[in-house]
C-alpha cells in the first residue's frame, strides 16, 4: 500500500487508539466497539481504513470478525521516518 494512504490512517485519532488496542493481540470488532463512544457502524468504517492500508488484517471466525496488527508495515514506516531523519543502521 502506498505511504499517503497509510499516513491518512493513521491521521485519525480513533484509528491510532484502535492499533494501541490491537497491540495487546487480535480482537473481535465487537470488543473494540466496546472501548469507544461512537457507533459500531463508525468504528466498522474505520476498521476498513485501517485495513485498506494494510495496517491490520482480519480472520473470521464463524460470525465475529478478528482483528490484529500488521506489523511489517508499520516497520516499514518506522524504516522510512529513520531514513528521513539521517538515521543509519550498519549492522
Amino acid at each position: 500500500m502506498g505511504l499517503q494512504q497509510t499516513l491518512r490512517a493513521l491521521a485519525d485519532p480513533i484509528r491510532r487508539e484502535i492499533l494501541n488496542l490491537l497491540k495487546s493481540g487480535r480482537m473481535s470488532a465487537g470488543d473494540i466497539t466496546d472501548h469507544f463512544d461512537v457507533t459500531a457502524a463508525s468504528i466498522s468504517r474505520h476498521l476498513s481504513v485501517l485495513k485498506e492500508a494494510d495496517l491490520i488484517r482480519d480472520t473470521r471466525e464463524g460470525k465475529y470478525i478478528y482483528y490484529e496488527l500488521n506489523a511489517s508495515v508499520l516497520e516499514e514506516i518506522l524504516l522510512w521516518i529513520s531514513e528521513l531523519k539521517g538515521e543509519t543502521n550498519h549492522d
